[in-house]
């Protein structure tokens, strides 16, 4: 029967996919106005609304979001990248290596900060190379998701599958998922994945430039001097072996060794205690020359290398400043604001010789090394503006990652075993992060994603009108009737086909909110377990290649890599359709 209820959630459903399709507002803006519109009417209560926010794992996923974050502050993810790529000199190697590397990651870490940190590395490879990053962006961002959808916590999709699960009420006597109930299609995938772009990716990919290595063209450029510190490791080492013609970014131009300067340094000239090394480069990589562990010191940083944590500032300096005609030396910059000058930009002009003799004048643009109290004393300054804040430096210790990185493992296999909660285990290591000072307690509010919160919440509001109404019951009907003659594996694969389709084009976390209470109503009514049908919900759902707009890290590479939307189709369909053969196959073995 009819009735009013079903005919209101059918149109905020259509509502829903006009307005995501159609990029008309946000996810979560287009969720709340459905939202909203079900509980005016009374099929949703106020109680039912905000009941997802007692949901555990909508606090998991925040969790994960922020241990994600605590991990990439340790460096640890640049570390273990350095060590993968280092001696790569053919493309089917780095994508090889990549796309092998980048799924265990991403097994146990979100997929933003691991392609966040990849993509400077991609590019620069291929720089170097003469290479275009197109070839080798989209295959990142793929071997990010086939990864994350190994495990429960390497996507938030995953997450919001098994809050969903907790909060149905379809199939009460269904068991949440595990930690590794996703690797038995996961590892097949990660391996086929990586022959599959190995094998193809170069045919099926376009060579173009993109808009990353115009932008490097274009962005600021410094002169940074830095020093072979006193029993440096770099003692004795020719430059070939110091590893210094690796560093992402930035090339060396000179050596200064006492009275000396010698240019168009060969690769086997050896290095000596208190040579200068002058390097030249983009701001987003000087924290390479800042490192402990690089060997060199910035001359005019001194002490504050010894700052557990620090800023990298670009500014410039005023009309009116009282740095003009003085030279960095005689600023006395560091004692009035906590920042050494560490480089000068002048619009395109060569600034040569010690950076604490170059006289300041209107206009430079100034490298900073800023310590604590940077931003406290140039408050009120009138001697420059704030351009921007580059990047952070934290001076951490080998044993904290490690402490971090055991800590994620032992969270992860304890929470297999049921002897402790995912939800505690990740609070414990929060907790531990900021007793280690690798983060602050003021820094949480602000890295906590409410947006994807807010969305989860609205979804399992959404799904909950769904099965009161009986919106899920009819679809799930119509479902089983156009895909049953093809027995229990073809509705499944109905299920994966609708969920991916959805989610290529309004994106993955609606497509679950839509799809999922469809696909418990089918597994009742066919009376089997939910289990398959809600992997394959996640499967499809997070794993989703054909558009950039379906995930966020295929939007993340889509501009940068100057791709169009025939090339994520061209690449990525044939890996959607081999995704749904596995995931159903092998679910239909496990479950049937």
């Amino acid at each position: 029967m009819i009735s009013f209820d079903l005919v209101l959630v059918f149109v905020v459903l259509v509502f829903i996919l006009i307005s995501l399709f159609w990029n008309i507002m946000g996810v979560s803006f287009t969720l709340l106005i459905g939202v909203v519109t079900l509980g005016i009417f009374g099929i949703l209560t106020p109680a039912e609304i905000v009941n997802g926010f007692g949901n555990e794992q909508v606090a998991v996923v925040v969790l994960v979001l922020l241990f994600s974050d605590v991990i990439r502050k340790t460096d640890i993810i640049e570390f273990s990248f350095d060590r993968i790529f280092r001696r790569v000199k053919t493309p089917r190697n780095f994508i090889s290596r990549m796309t092998l590397a980048v799924p265990v990651f991403s097994m146990f870490l979100n997929n933003v900060p691991l392609v966040t940190v990849m993509m400077p590395y991609v590019n620069n490879w291929a720089k170097r190379n003469n290479l275009a990053p197109s070839k080798f962006l989209i295959p990142l961002s793929y071997a990010s998701i086939i990864g994350g959808s190994a495990t429960l916590i390497g996507t938030s999709t995953n997450l919001i599958v098994n809050s969903m699960i907790i909060d149905q009420t379809i199939l009460p006597g269904q068991e949440k998922l595990s930690m590794f109930d996703f690797v038995w299609v996961g590892i097949p995938m990660i391996i086929i994945g990586w022959l599959y772009l190995v094998l193809f990716g170069d045919r099926l990919l376009p060579s173009k430039a993109g808009v990353m290595g115009d932008f490097s063209a274009s962005s600021r450029e410094y002169v940074i001097e830095a020093k072979v510190r006193m029993r440096s490791h770099l003692i004795g080492k020719t430059i070939r072996e110091s590893g210094l013609l690796d560093i992402k970014g930035l090339s060396l131009t000179a050596i200064l060794r006492r009275s000396f300067r010698i240019i168009d340094v060969p690769s086997d000239i050896l290095l000596d205690q208190d040579d200068i090394l002058v390097f030249k480069g983009e701001t987003s990589n000087i924290a390479e020359l800042l490192n402990a562990k690089s060997g060199l010191v910035l001359p005019e940083v001194g002490m504050l290398t010894r700052l557990r944590r620090a800023n990298v500032y670009e500014v410039v300096v005023s009309q009116n400043s009282s740095l003009i005609n003085k030279s960095v030396r005689d600023s006395n910059f560091r004692g009035k604001y906590d920042a050494a000058i560490i480089s000068v930009h002048r619009n395109g002009e060569k600034i040569e010789g010690k950076m604490g003799a170059v006289v300041l004048k209107a206009g430079d643009v100034l490298l900073l090394f800023a310590g604590q109290n940077f931003v406290s004393r140039s408050k009120d300054t009138i001697d420059f503006y704030f351009i921007s804040k580059v990047t952070e430096y934290l001076n951490l210790d080998m044993y904290k990652s490690v402490i971090m990185i055991g800590g994620l493992f032992s969270v992860v296999i304890l929470s297999a075993l049921n002897l402790i909660s995912l939800f505690m285990g990740l609070t414990v290591m929060i907790l531990v992060a900021m007793i280690l000072k690798i983060t602050h307690p003021k820094d949480i509010p602000g890295n906590i994603d409410y947006n994807l919160a807010m969305i989860i919440v609205l979804s399992l509001a959404l799904g909950t009108a769904m099965m009161k109404s009986g919106a899920a019951e009819m679809i799930a009907n119509t479902v089983i009737s156009g895909f049953f003659p093809f027995g229990k594996t073809g509705v499944l694969a109905g299920i994966y086909l609708i969920t991916a389709l959805l989610a290529a084009y309004i994106t993955s976390k609606a497509s679950v909110a839509i799809v999922f209470p469809v696909a418990m109503s089918v597994a009742q009514q066919l009376g089997i377990p939910g289990t398959p049908f809600a992997l394959a919900v996640a499967y499809a759902a997070a794993c989703t290649y054909i558009t950039p707009k379906g995930c966020v890290t295929n939007l993340m590479v889509y501009g940068p890599g100057g791709y169009s939307y025939r090339d994520f189709l061209k690449i990525g369909l044939p890996l959607n359709l081999i995704h749904l053969v596995v995931a159903v196959t092998l679910l239909s073995i496990l479950y049937f």
